[in-house]
């Protein structure tokens, strides 16, 4: 059952100074927090969700579910993101073109609802310089309290698990657009082939892996201690993935 406790200072801090904020809302283990650490600290905050090709539906689901815990309405905001010609081309910097795409259509759900500012769960953990997304976000006068209060991915795992919050070991999920070869078109069919094989892969018991596509192929790349496993049942995940690649390769390089 979750609880609101007491969040670390530097937090309740931000959000006192900011009462009222939207929150661009994944699903996953930061903008989780962020949403029960704002509930917990009496602000007036709502999630919005951007629901894209990119987003697989369990991403959607786990989304829904903590808000309905929190008890906070979920604001869903259907996107076609693949209509953005910068990111269907799928360049180096397309996560740029992505994240403006994405929260330009969020900060015009969150201001239609009154919010003048929104937020997102970038941490202290997070690389400015391998993640070209945070220009867009720097542009777009997103705010990111867990990165402008020092607070690393290892303790907002910590900090959910003491919240009771069932996201507190959830593994790191990039969109489905990470799966696609920098430099190779986008497509929604591809993409719907690799969170096909993603979810058969799952339902086998499979976790933090991902499905890369190769030249049409399914590379697979797992944690080295699954390896041994998908080995002795390779024959089964052959099977599980048919309905979506016909060849299926396993990266030896621990992912």
């Amino acid at each position: 059952m979750i609880q609101l406790k007491a969040v670390p200072k530097p937090l309740k801090d931000f959000f006192d100074a900011h009462p009222r904020l939207a929150l661009a809302f994944s699903g996953g283990v930061d903008s989780a927090y962020l949403l029960y650490a704002a509930r917990a600290c009496d602000c007036d905050v709502e999630p919005f969700y951007a629901q894209s090709a990119f987003q697989p539906e369990f991403e959607r689901r786990d989304a829904a579910r903590m808000a309905a815990q929190l008890k906070v309405p979920l604001n869903v905001v259907p996107l076609d993101v693949l209509a953005v010609e910068a990111v269907r081309a799928n360049p180096a910097n397309r996560c740029y073109y992505c994240k403006q795409a994405i929260f330009t259509a969020l900060l015009a759900a969150a201001r239609a609802k009154g919010y003048d500012a929104v937020m997102d769960g970038t941490n202290a953990s997070d690389d400015a310089g391998d993640r070209p997304g945070m220009r867009a976000l720097e542009e777009l006068a997103v705010l990111s309290p867990l990165r402008l209060c020092g607070i690393t991915k290892a303790q907002v795992r910590a900090y959910s698990r003491q919240a009771g919050l069932f996201t507190w070991d959830k593994p790191a999920y990039a969109c489905l657009a990470t799966r696609i070869p920098t430099g190779t078109p986008i497509t929604g069919e591809d993409l719907a082939r690799v969170e096909g094989a993603e979810m058969a892969l799952f339902n086998l018991g499979f976790a933090d892996f991902r499905v890369r596509l190769f030249h049409g192929a399914a590379r697979l790349q797992l944690p080295a201690a699954q390896m041994a496993d998908a080995i002795v049942r390779r024959d089964e995940i052959r099977k599980a993935l048919a309905p979506w690649f016909d060849t299926i390769m396993l990266d030896l390089k621990d992912r």
